[in-house]
Protein backbone atom coordinates (compact mmCIF):
# COMPACT_ATOMS: atom_id res chain seq x y z
CA UNK A 1 0.00 0.00 0.00
CA UNK A 2 1.34 3.43 -0.85
CA UNK A 3 1.83 5.99 1.91
CA UNK A 4 -0.96 8.47 2.45
CA UNK A 5 1.54 11.27 2.04
CA UNK A 6 1.82 10.49 -1.67
CA UNK A 7 -1.89 11.17 -2.05
CA UNK A 8 -1.51 14.31 0.04
CA UNK A 9 1.37 15.42 -2.15
CA UNK A 10 -0.64 14.81 -5.29
CA UNK A 11 -3.68 16.59 -3.90
CA UNK A 12 -2.02 19.54 -2.18
CA UNK A 13 1.25 20.13 -4.03
CA UNK A 14 -0.51 23.10 -5.58
CA UNK A 15 -4.01 23.77 -6.74
CA UNK A 16 -2.75 24.72 -10.17
CA UNK A 17 -2.10 21.03 -10.83
CA UNK A 18 -5.84 20.42 -10.73
CA UNK A 19 -6.02 21.45 -14.37
CA UNK A 20 -2.98 19.35 -15.35
CA UNK A 21 -3.80 16.10 -17.18
CA UNK A 22 -3.84 13.08 -14.88
CA UNK A 23 -0.86 11.39 -16.52
CA UNK A 24 1.42 14.41 -16.02
CA UNK A 25 0.18 14.99 -12.47
CA UNK A 26 0.80 11.37 -11.50
CA UNK A 27 4.18 11.21 -13.22
CA UNK A 28 5.34 14.36 -11.38
CA UNK A 29 4.18 13.02 -8.02
CA UNK A 30 5.84 9.63 -8.52
CA UNK A 31 9.00 11.21 -9.89
CA UNK A 32 9.25 13.41 -6.79
CA UNK A 33 8.64 10.41 -4.53
CA UNK A 34 11.43 8.43 -6.20
CA UNK A 35 13.92 11.29 -6.41
CA UNK A 36 13.31 12.27 -2.78
CA UNK A 37 13.87 8.70 -1.60
CA UNK A 38 10.33 7.87 -0.49
CA UNK A 39 10.31 4.93 -2.92
CA UNK A 40 13.66 3.16 -2.75
CA UNK A 41 15.34 1.35 -5.65
CA UNK A 42 13.70 -2.02 -6.22
CA UNK A 43 10.32 -0.96 -4.79
CA UNK A 44 7.34 -2.35 -6.71
CA UNK A 45 4.77 0.29 -7.67
CA UNK A 46 1.26 -1.05 -7.16
CA UNK A 47 -1.07 0.27 -9.90
CA UNK A 48 -4.23 -0.60 -7.97
CA UNK A 49 -3.02 1.31 -4.92
CA UNK A 50 -2.12 4.24 -7.15
CA UNK A 51 -5.56 4.24 -8.74
CA UNK A 52 -7.04 4.67 -5.27
CA UNK A 53 -4.48 7.25 -4.19
CA UNK A 54 -4.95 9.42 -7.27
CA UNK A 55 -8.65 8.64 -7.76
CA UNK A 56 -8.19 7.75 -11.41
CA UNK A 57 -8.45 4.89 -13.89
CA UNK A 58 -5.66 2.52 -14.85
CA UNK A 59 -4.87 4.35 -18.13
CA UNK A 60 -3.06 7.45 -16.70
CA UNK A 61 -1.18 5.19 -14.26
CA UNK A 62 0.05 3.04 -17.13
CA UNK A 63 0.98 6.12 -19.18
CA UNK A 64 2.86 7.63 -16.22
CA UNK A 65 4.78 4.36 -15.83
CA UNK A 66 5.74 4.47 -19.51
CA UNK A 67 7.04 8.02 -19.17
CA UNK A 68 9.00 7.16 -16.03
CA UNK A 69 10.47 4.12 -17.78
CA UNK A 70 11.60 6.33 -20.67
CA UNK A 71 13.39 8.60 -18.16
CA UNK A 72 15.11 5.61 -16.55
CA UNK A 73 13.48 5.96 -13.15
CA UNK A 74 11.41 2.76 -13.33
CA UNK A 75 11.49 -0.59 -15.09
CA UNK A 76 8.33 -2.21 -16.43
CA UNK A 77 8.79 -5.97 -16.24
CA UNK A 78 6.16 -8.07 -18.11
CA UNK A 79 4.08 -10.29 -15.80
CA UNK A 80 6.00 -9.01 -12.75
CA UNK A 81 5.07 -5.34 -12.47
CA UNK A 82 6.71 -1.92 -12.41
CA UNK A 83 9.71 -1.34 -10.14
CA UNK A 84 11.82 1.66 -9.16
CA UNK A 85 15.03 1.11 -11.11
CA UNK A 86 17.72 -0.73 -9.20
CA UNK A 87 21.09 -1.21 -10.89
CA UNK A 88 23.81 -3.73 -10.33
CA UNK A 89 27.12 -2.35 -8.97
CA UNK A 90 28.57 -2.48 -12.49
CA UNK A 91 25.61 -0.59 -13.99
CA UNK A 92 25.77 1.99 -11.21
CA UNK A 93 29.49 2.57 -11.74
CA UNK A 94 28.93 3.04 -15.48
CA UNK A 95 26.22 5.65 -14.91
CA UNK A 96 28.28 7.61 -12.41
CA UNK A 97 31.17 7.56 -14.88
CA UNK A 98 28.95 9.09 -17.58
CA UNK A 99 27.46 11.59 -15.10
CA UNK A 100 30.95 12.72 -14.10
CA UNK A 101 31.87 13.44 -17.73
CA UNK A 102 28.60 15.26 -18.41
CA UNK A 103 29.03 17.42 -15.31
CA UNK A 104 32.63 18.12 -16.29
CA UNK A 105 31.40 19.40 -19.66
CA UNK A 106 28.80 21.55 -17.88
CA UNK A 107 31.44 22.99 -15.59
CA UNK A 108 33.75 23.85 -18.48
CA UNK A 109 30.99 25.68 -20.36
CA UNK A 110 29.55 27.35 -17.25
CA UNK A 111 32.95 28.81 -16.37
CA UNK A 112 32.97 30.56 -19.74
CA UNK A 113 29.31 31.48 -20.08
CA UNK A 114 27.81 32.12 -16.64
CA UNK A 115 26.23 35.57 -16.32
CA UNK A 116 26.70 37.85 -13.33
CA UNK A 117 23.09 37.26 -12.26
CA UNK A 118 23.57 33.48 -12.51
CA UNK A 119 26.83 33.71 -10.59
CA UNK A 120 25.12 35.62 -7.79
CA UNK A 121 22.36 32.99 -7.57
CA UNK A 122 25.01 30.25 -7.63
CA UNK A 123 26.86 31.88 -4.73
CA UNK A 124 23.64 32.16 -2.71
CA UNK A 125 22.93 28.45 -3.16
CA UNK A 126 26.53 27.69 -2.18
CA UNK A 127 26.16 29.80 0.97
CA UNK A 128 22.99 27.88 1.83
CA UNK A 129 24.91 24.62 1.43
CA UNK A 130 27.62 25.96 3.76
CA UNK A 131 25.09 26.83 6.45
CA UNK A 132 23.29 23.49 6.17
CA UNK A 133 26.52 21.48 6.18
CA UNK A 134 27.68 23.28 9.33
CA UNK A 135 24.28 22.56 10.96
CA UNK A 136 24.39 18.89 9.94
CA UNK A 137 21.06 19.20 8.07
CA UNK A 138 21.50 16.31 5.65
CA UNK A 139 18.08 16.35 3.96
CA UNK A 140 18.00 20.12 3.51
CA UNK A 141 21.60 20.06 2.32
CA UNK A 142 20.73 17.48 -0.29
CA UNK A 143 17.93 19.63 -1.69
CA UNK A 144 20.25 22.62 -2.05
CA UNK A 145 23.00 20.37 -3.39
CA UNK A 146 20.65 19.43 -6.22
CA UNK A 147 19.97 23.11 -6.97
CA UNK A 148 23.75 23.76 -6.86
CA UNK A 149 24.21 21.36 -9.76
CA UNK A 150 21.21 22.70 -11.68
CA UNK A 151 22.70 26.21 -11.44
CA UNK A 152 25.73 24.86 -13.31
CA UNK A 153 23.60 23.12 -15.94
CA UNK A 154 21.64 26.30 -16.67
CA UNK A 155 24.81 28.37 -16.85
CA UNK A 156 26.03 26.32 -19.84
CA UNK A 157 23.41 28.10 -21.98
CA UNK A 158 23.14 24.86 -23.93
CA UNK A 159 19.54 23.65 -23.72
CA UNK A 160 20.26 20.11 -24.88
CA UNK A 161 23.14 19.59 -22.46
CA UNK A 162 21.08 21.10 -19.63
CA UNK A 163 18.24 18.68 -20.38
CA UNK A 164 20.49 15.62 -20.58
CA UNK A 165 22.39 16.54 -17.42
CA UNK A 166 19.14 17.08 -15.51
CA UNK A 167 17.73 13.76 -16.79
CA UNK A 168 20.74 11.74 -15.62
CA UNK A 169 20.92 13.74 -12.39
CA UNK A 170 17.32 12.74 -11.60
CA UNK A 171 18.04 9.11 -12.49
CA UNK A 172 20.93 8.98 -10.02
CA UNK A 173 19.28 11.07 -7.30
CA UNK A 174 18.31 8.16 -5.02
CA UNK A 175 21.91 6.93 -5.04
CA UNK A 176 23.49 10.36 -4.64
CA UNK A 177 21.23 10.91 -1.66
CA UNK A 178 22.46 7.64 -0.13
CA UNK A 179 26.06 8.81 -0.50
CA UNK A 180 25.41 11.50 2.09
CA UNK A 181 24.78 8.77 4.66
CA UNK A 182 28.48 7.87 4.50
CA UNK A 183 30.29 9.29 7.52
CA UNK A 184 31.70 12.80 6.90
CA UNK A 185 30.54 12.77 3.27
CA UNK A 186 28.48 15.96 3.60
CA UNK A 187 31.48 17.91 4.85
CA UNK A 188 33.68 16.59 2.05
CA UNK A 189 30.93 17.34 -0.47
CA UNK A 190 30.89 20.98 0.60
CA UNK A 191 34.68 21.28 0.34
CA UNK A 192 34.40 19.91 -3.21
CA UNK A 193 31.64 22.47 -3.93
CA UNK A 194 34.00 25.22 -2.76
CA UNK A 195 36.59 24.17 -5.33
CA UNK A 196 33.93 24.12 -8.08
CA UNK A 197 32.68 27.61 -7.21
CA UNK A 198 36.22 28.97 -7.09
CA UNK A 199 37.00 27.59 -10.56
CA UNK A 200 33.79 28.89 -12.12
CA UNK A 201 34.24 32.34 -10.52
CA UNK A 202 37.74 32.45 -11.99
CA UNK A 203 36.46 31.47 -15.43
CA UNK A 204 38.82 28.47 -15.42
CA UNK A 205 36.97 25.88 -17.50
CA UNK A 206 39.56 23.12 -17.21
CA UNK A 207 39.77 23.43 -13.43
CA UNK A 208 35.97 23.54 -13.13
CA UNK A 209 35.66 20.43 -15.29
CA UNK A 210 38.18 18.51 -13.20
CA UNK A 211 36.63 19.63 -9.91
CA UNK A 212 33.18 18.46 -11.03
CA UNK A 213 34.52 15.19 -12.39
CA UNK A 214 36.25 14.48 -9.07
CA UNK A 215 33.10 15.49 -7.17
CA UNK A 216 30.73 13.19 -9.06
CA UNK A 217 32.81 10.13 -9.96
CA UNK A 218 32.29 7.16 -7.64
CA UNK A 219 35.41 5.00 -7.65
CA UNK A 220 37.61 3.13 -5.22
CA UNK A 221 36.69 3.60 -1.57
CA UNK A 222 33.77 5.90 -2.45
CA UNK A 223 32.24 3.16 -4.59
CA UNK A 224 32.63 0.54 -1.85
CA UNK A 225 31.15 2.95 0.70
CA UNK A 226 28.11 3.52 -1.54
CA UNK A 227 27.58 -0.22 -2.06
CA UNK A 228 27.77 -0.75 1.72
CA UNK A 229 25.11 1.94 2.30
CA UNK A 230 22.94 0.43 -0.43
CA UNK A 231 23.08 -2.98 1.18
CA UNK A 232 22.11 -1.57 4.56
CA UNK A 233 19.30 0.59 3.16
CA UNK A 234 17.77 -2.02 0.88
CA UNK A 235 18.19 -5.00 3.21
Amino acid sequence: MFPDRIAMMAGTEDLALASVPNTLRIRRALEDAIVEGRFLPGTRLDPEALEREFDCSRTPIREAFQQLEASGLVRVMPKRGTFVTQWSPEELAERFEVMAEIEASCGRLAARRISEAELEAFRRVHDDCRRLAEAGEVEAYYARNSEFHHCIYRATHNAFLTQEAARLHAMLQPYRRMQLQVRNRMGRSFVEHDAIVSAIEAGDGDRAAQALRDHVIVQGDRFHDLIAVLRQTLA
